[in-house]
């Protein structure tokens, strides 16, 4: 019998284990692999239809009582910084993004665990090794890049890179209709520069420059404080039943 290999992907579903952001929630994932040939267009379709990726894996809440997760894009043409997003862009003028390929280093390693250990120290995370990490950099079939923050050099606008030690970093997708934050961190001891909210700036900065209408910032998470940052860039859209809808931070 000739065997015939399916185009569609296979999704499976996660058992339940205790909520990260919500008290007494349980969270339930439905996902599928990226891997292929194909596997950038899948991570298109799926990331506008509210998943979000992983390594190889794109994946989606599909928790039983609860539906606080909700698929957060900007609308990257239109955004109109605050206030304190502005302070915060001053704030760091000196820095420079350098977008890389998405190959991981002793350097990168080291500001991620310096991260984790200041920020998530009891966190899904906490316990990822250099290998770990490697593998969440590496381990991609799409478009993804590592953008790179260093301070500004003499030579930075010939070269288009920073100087001096690591500061921030970004793992970015780049999808067809905009660019995708995957993950990012910081050097906490920079807190006060505002560096999360620095490095979105900079990526609907990217996007605009690109001509990409969104960048996809992930589950805004209705209920966690921790996760209310996402919802003061604006205007977005989020994903409802009806599809994307417009949210211009009214109720």
């Amino acid at each position: 019998m000739t065997h015939h290999p399916t185009q569609s992907p296979q999704f499976f579903l996660t058992a339940p284990s205790p909520c990260p952001y919500l008290e007494r929630q349980y969270e339930r994932k439905v996902f599928t692999h990226l891997v292929g040939d194909r596997a950038p267009e899948m991570n298109d379709l799926l990331t506008q239809g509210g998943f979000r990726r992983s390594q190889n894996i794109a994946y989606r809440p599909a928790c039983e009582s609860c539906r606080a997760c909700i698929s957060v894009r900007i609308l990257a043409s239109e955004f109109q910084p605050t206030k304190n997003m502005r302070r915060a862009a001053q704030r760091n003028a000196d820095l420079v993004g350098q977008m890389r390929d998405a190959e991981p280093s002793t350097e990168q390693y080291s500001l991620f665990r310096s991260y984790l250990d200041a920020r998530h120290r009891r966190g899904g995370m906490s316990d990822m090794t250099v290998l770990d990490y490697a593998m969440m950099v590496e381990d991609t079939h799409v478009d993804t890049k590592v953008i790179e923050y260093r301070r500004r050099g003499p030579d930075t606008f010939i070269t288009g890179r920073g100087v001096g030690e690591l500061i921030a970093v970004a793992l970015t997708d780049k999808m067809a209709d905009g660019l995708s934050m995957v993950y990012s961190y910081f050097n906490p001891e920079f807190a006060d520069r505002s560096l999360g909210t620095f490095m979105i700036l900079d990526h609907i900065a990217r996007a605009r420059a690109a001509g990409l209408p969104h960048v996809y910032l992930g589950y805004w998470v209705n209920g966690s404080r921790k996760m209310d940052y996402k919802v003061r860039f604006l205007p977005q859209e989020h994903l409802g039943p009806k599809g994307w809808e417009r949210y211009d931070g009214q109720p």
